[in-house]
């Protein structure tokens, strides 16, 4: 057999853990002749579908040993898929030693991501660790030249199809094919590695913030993007870590291409609805919020977060951290957005949903975990810049009373709110609320009390605009995503009639800034931590 030739398979193995679509695949093999040798699961699954299959452990005359850790590691299945078929001295060896031949390989590998997303234990985690699986897939993607291999299930409807047109793999497929499965074992091997490294750094299991000596990154394309931020850029759309909820994995249901911009900004809204357990509904306009509002349902919190900014909502990104509802998905149609991201919705909600063609809608499934460390990365010329990402979250311990007054129950419930989003308003940031919605929000400005006056004109404007007498930040609680350098942010904060304040101290002048709010009898809370978001 030539390496140009087409590969018409004769024998297949296969051993997934996820099995999407692998009973028709086989059948389709089945069909063509294809004699089908597997293990374990698969078998099993394959055979409760009127399959016929042949057991490794029937091939190599030896049984699954030591809970199924050895079971494919043996000369008569490696040397079925290593052997070149171009060698009369592999081929005398296969015949010497009675090895079959090994024309095509499906498998996927053990789900280790999800384990460490489900669990921190540190067996079961490492239980999950595939060793027959690569040890296959890098033989097969080796031998490409004569052996195919398959990893994605996203690709069995392509090689039927090849298969049923041209009667065989051709070696374009194959090549193809071997240069994914390289790139799948990378992507293993890395995030095994990352686990582990958090695991020495003393962290949890889901750790993987304990930056190593040498970044290797490994991240296949989800997809190649029209453009970047901008037309004259290019750009693609990578996933790095598939433990957590998120844009990368998310289905999306309807609507036009992703851009990139898009998927910044969803990213960015998906981050801020994630933070939250109550009914929260969250808008961003150029990855910043505009209104955030939680409340006893979710149709209630689109009532408040659209409130919030109705000018700046209209074209924005909506990220909602529960199922999406019919009367819910009526009021988010009756604007114009580019995004619509939930880990769920109704058929109700997806039908009306529908009557707005253009709406990308995506749904993930679940929510991110915002406790679950991960790294951040961001280009510089010539270089990387590599952090832990920011996954502090406020406890109750942390909150520090450090004025006369005492905030009430309903201002600290709106403290923890406004601190929530400050964590994802670009730095500089000050974030007003006032019962559970947010009422002004100052973002990216080079100076702090810029950030103060900024949010509080919005805050009129947004009154003016619903014809209220007062804003909303009247009343309100304010937080700092820093510690206010002089009194002058706070002040000005004050004059916007915020009552109390939130923010992580650490100033020289923090005894300043007490004394003006107590001269202003409001209360403050400090946290001991910042947020800065550049």
């Amino acid at each position: 057999m030539k390496p140009t030739d087409l590969l018409t398979p004769q024998t297949a193995l296969l051993s997934v853990s996820d099995k999407t679509g692998i009973v028709e695949f086989a059948r389709f093999l089945a069909q063509k002749g294809v004699t089908l040798l597997s293990t374990g699961g698969t078998a099993k699954t394959l055979r409760e579908a009127g399959l016929q299959v042949t057991d490794v452990s029937a091939v190599t005359d030896f049984p699954e040993i030591m809970d199924g850790r050895v079971k494919t590691l043996h000369p008569k299945i490696h040397g079925g898929i290593l052997a070149r078929r171009d060698s009369d001295s592999h081929l005398q060896a296969m015949q010497t030693h009675d090895i079959p031949h090994i024309d095509l390989v499906i498998l996927n590998l053990y789900p280790f991501a999800q384990t460490i997303a489900a669990s921190s234990d540190q067996n079961e985690a490492i239980e999950n660790i595939d060793i027959g699986g690569p040890a296959m897939t890098r033989a097969a993607a080796k031998n490409h030249q004569f052996v195919g291999v398959v990893t994605d299930p996203s690709d069995y409807a392509e090689l039927c199809t090849e298969m049923e047109n041209r009667g065989g793999i051709s070696i374009e497929m194959r090549r193809m094919l071997a240069q994914k499965a390289f790139a799948m074992t990378a992507q293993y091997d890395q995030m095994i590695a990352s686990w582990m490294a958090g695991q020495i750094a003393g962290g949890h299991s889901d750790n993987t913030g304990a930056l190593p000596a040498v970044l290797e990154l490994k991240a296949p394309q989800l997809k190649s993007l029209r453009y970047g931020e901008n037309p004259h850029q290019q750009a693609g759309f990578y996933q790095l870590d598939e433990r957590n909820a998120s844009v990368a994995d998310a289905r999306q249901i309807q609507g036009k291409e992703l851009s990139y911009n898009n998927i910044n900004d969803t990213d960015a809204a998906f981050r801020l609805a994630s933070e939250f357990v109550e009914p929260t509904i969250a808008i961003i306009k150029h990855a910043n919020p505009c209104g955030v509002a939680s409340a006893e349902n979710l149709a209630a919190a689109w009532t408040g977060a659209f409130e919030a900014d109705p000018v700046s909502a209209f074209g924005g990104i909506i990220a909602a951290n529960q199922k999406i509802d019919a009367e819910t998905a009526t009021q988010m149609a009756s604007i114009f957005s580019e995004v619509i991201i939930a880990p769920d919705a109704s058929e109700e909600a997806l039908e009306i949903l529908s009557t707005k063609p253009n709406v990308r809608v995506l749904l993930t499934g679940r929510m991110a975990d915002p406790a679950r460390a991960g790294l951040a990365v961001k280009s510089v010329l010539g270089g990387l810049l590599v952090q832990s990402a920011d996954n502090g979250c406020l406890s109750d311990e942390m909150i520090r009373v450090v004025t006369k007054k005492q905030p009430s129950p309903a201002q600290l419930a709106d403290m923890k709110m406004a601190w929530r989003i400050a964590k994802h308003v670009k730095s500089n940031a000050i974030v007003y609320v006032r019962d559970l919605i947010s009422a002004g929000i100052g973002a990216g400005q080079m100076s702090r009390v810029d950030s103060c006056r900024i949010a509080a004109l919005k805050a009129q404007d947004i009154a003016a605009h619903h014809g209220w007498e007062t804003p909303r930040t009247s009343g309100s609680v304010v937080a700092s995503d820093a510690f206010f350098p002089f009194a002058d942010g706070l002040l000005t904060a004050i004059e916007a009639g915020a009552e109390a304040v939130i923010q992580p101290g650490g100033s020289m002048r923090d005894d300043e800034v007490i004394a003006a709010a107590d001269d202003a009898g409001i209360a403050m809370v400090m946290t001991g931590m910042r947020h800065f978001n550049h």
